[in-house]
Parts: structure tokens; C-alpha cells; sequence
């Protein structure tokens, strides 16, 4: 579907300025949208996995733990597929989310995929610039994911960034010169950006973030001790159908979630970059940026 046929149908959550201001920046944030109920909810579970993320000594299918962790001081970076973890993950993705998504793709919706990321006081848990579209590249770019702020997120704490108008721009290379996946931009290229451009996404607890899978983007080290954990759903349109293997497939991806099945594909004809084969698992665009993938999703 076209901007303007998305557009044409009635809004369920968003209000029409703030779909209007996503098909033109590429992205739009809005403010504490989640009822408070549903929040704490969100919030307890949070906890609880970290809690139980003190057990873990290195990454596994469920958590993925960065440098230093231990069970006094837990470095959870990612906790995956929180849609297969708890009930209240994926009711949140079926529900609210899922509206909100029928907003910006249209009315039929397909759940992609789902990640809580943290954020702590540590330079490495830095997401630099990079656009999503080429880890899973689609038959059209009715693709976007939306992030749940679970506690305040200020200037201090990381907060999403993106770049206007970029998802109306190219695509970028995600590898690097020798041939490997990085999931981000060269230093070259980010450093060509137009920062002056870029608008940073803060909000209160229960603030989302929309962004299309175009759309340039990033989010700065939290100067905080305090983690800042961002809860991360991925929609596409029922047109939209992919072109490559999941990066990180569960029971409940592709599942329709709003709407119908849909008998015909739609066709963006802008090129996209194919990223590594993806049938042999993925960790985290943490692990990919930090190199830590490197043999394993070295461009064949």
C-alpha cells in the first residue's frame, strides 16, 4: 500500500498529524501512549528477566550479555524474542502495538519480530547508525518498528535518534570493506550525515518510538547508571513479504495480527542490500557492531 491508501483509512490510536508526520520524517515518537496498568506490568517482567539474566555466564538463545557481566553487576544488553518469553510481551505485541502499527502499515498487520534492549553506564552499548531494512529486506518498505520506553528516557539515558527524511534517501552498505556484516554505516558515511538533521526521541515511561525500516538511526551511550530498557516490535504490512530468511524466527513470526491474509504482494522498485544468511542463527546488532559476529556473518 501507497502512504496515501494507508492514510485513507481512519486512525485507530495515532492521530492523522501524527501518521502524516511519520510518512514525511520517516519517524514519529509519541508520548506516554501506554495505560499505566499495562506498564507496570511491562516493567515487573522487565525486572524479573533481568533477575534471572545474574544466572546467565554467557549469551544464550534467551539473553544477551555484554562485557563485565556478573550476577552482582548484570550487563543483560538484549533480551531476545520477548514475545515467546512471557505472556505480557505478547499480549503488548498483539494488542496496543499492533493498532498502532495498522495506523502507519495499513490494515492488515504481520508481527516481524520483537527484542527488549538495555542500556548502560558503558560506552559499548552504543547503537551506531544504521537503518533496518537490510537485515530483512521486503518486497515494499511498509516496514517499522516501534519501541516501548519502560522507564524515563531522557538525554541522559540513550534515547533513539533519528535522522529526517532519510527513509526517502539510499540505502546504505552494511558491510565492511572486507567483505563482512557490521549492521551499521562506515565511519565514512556516518560522518557524513547531516547531524543537524537529526531529532533525539525522549519520553517518559510508556512513550513509544515509531520508525520505518529506512529510516536512518541510532542511539548514544546512557550516561546513567540507571538501565534504560527499550522494548522493541517489528510490523510489516500483509503486502510486504521478505525476501530472505528471519534473522531470528519464533512461533509467533508472520503471524497476522490485525486484519487479513492478503492474495497480492506489493512491489517497492528501490533496490535493497541482502544481508548474510541469516538460516544459521543471529545474536544482536550489539554483537555484530562490536565485530563479535564477524566469522560467522562474513559475506559468502
Amino acid at each position: 500500500m501507497t502512504p496515501d491508501e494507508i492514510l485513507s483509512y481512519p486512525p485507530r490510536v495515532l492521530s492523522q498529524a501524527q501518521r502524516e508526520a511519520y510518512f514525511e520524517k520517516g519517524f514519529v515518537s509519541v508520548q506516554e501512549i501506554v495505560p499505566s496498568d499495562i506498564l507496570k506490568e511491562l516493567q515487573a517482567t522487565t525486572q524479573g528477566f533481568v533477575n534471572k539474566s545474574r544466572e546467565v555466564r554467557e549469551s544464550d538463545e534467551r539473553f544477551d550479555i555484554g562485557p563485565g557481566h556478573s550476577a552482582q553487576t548484570p550487563v543483560l544488553r538484549r533480551l531476545k524474542s520477548p514475545d515467546t518469553a512471557s505472556d505480557i510481551y505478547w499480549n503488548f505485541s498483539t494488542g496496543l502495538m499492533a493498532e498502532v502499527a495498522a495506523d502507519l502499515v495499513g490494515p492488515n498487520v504481520v508481527f516481524h519480530h520483537s527484542k527488549l534492549n538495555f542500556k548502560w553506564y558503558d560506552e559499548s552499548d552504543t547503537v551506531k547508525w544504521h537503518q533496518d531494512i537490510q537485515f530483512f529486506p521486503h518486497t515494499n518498505y511498509n516496514v517499522l518498528t516501534i519501541g516501548c520506553y519502560l522507564e524515563d528516557t531522557t538525554m541522559e539515558n540513550g534515547p533513539l535518534a533519528a535522522l529526517v527524511g532519510s527513509h526517502n534517501g539510499d540505502l546504505y552498505n552494511q558491510y565492511d570493506e572486507n567483505g563482512a556484516w557490521t549492521g551499521m554505516l562506515s565511519d565514512q558515511d556516518a560522518a557524513e550525515l547531516d547531524l543537524k538533521q537529526v531529532e533525539y526521541m525522549t519520553g517518559k515511561a510508556g512513550s513509544i518510538t515509531i520508525h520505518n525500516a529506512r529510516t536512518l538511526h541510532y542511539s548514544p551511550s546512557s550516561k546513567s547508571d540507571v538501565p534504560r530498557p527499550l522494548l522493541l516490535n517489528c510490523y510489516t504490512s500483509c503486502d510486504a513479504k521478505p525476501y530472505t530468511p528471519h534473522p531470528s524466527p519464533t512461533v509467533n513470526t508472520y503471524k497476522v495480527v490485525r486484519g487479513e491474509p492478503v492474495t497480492w504482494v506489493h512491489h517497492d522498485p528501490r533496490p535493497c542490500q541482502i544481508p548474510p544468511d541469516w538460516s544459521g542463527g543471529y545474536t544482536s546488532i550489539y554483537a555484530a557492531q562490536a565485530g563479535e559476529d564477524s566469522a560467522k556473518t562474513a559475506m559468502m
